[in-house]
């Protein structure tokens, strides 16, 4: 095998690993920072919680978003509690909870803790699996 081709690869995947690195500890430093927001009035009734933030002007929140979370909600009813947020009616509870970007959803336990955190369109798949564990 030719040595510049082995040296581009070695290269590229250590920008893969580093990239995937710095996303985990990203999340990690959200959902740290995520954890003391755990006084939100929406955790009082001891269900796991989807905590939605969205915004009018988002494509993929109303086009694919939203179907997947009205799924989800049709498929779990209510053993989980959504709570969606319009981020530019409350910047600061978006600021508080670290949202860079919509769509972007937690899974927030019985006991109010986050435990997961998705930046992007997340799957009903997705969040059916993050969720399970709290079910």
């Amino acid at each position: 095998m030719n040595p510049e081709i082995v040296t581009r690869l070695v290269r590229a995947s250590g920008v893969i690993i580093l990239g995937a690195g710095i996303f985990f500890l990203a999340n990690q430093a959200i959902l740290a920072r995520a954890r003391g927001n755990n006084s939100q009035p929406f955790f009082a009734d001891g269900k796991p919680v989807l905590l939605y933030f969205t915004t009018p002007t988002c494509a993929p929140c109303k086009t694919i978003q939203q179907p997947a979370i009205r799924r989800l909600q049709e498929m779990l009813g209510e053993r989980v509690r959504i709570v969606e947020i319009d981020a530019t009616k409350d910047p600061k509870m978006a600021s508080t909870w670290g949202v860079l970007s919509v769509p972007t959803t937690f899974i927030i336990d019985r006991k109010g803790q986050p435990r997961h955190v998705n930046h992007g369109v997340a799957t009903v798949e997705k969040l059916q699996r993050q969720l399970n564990d709290f079910l």
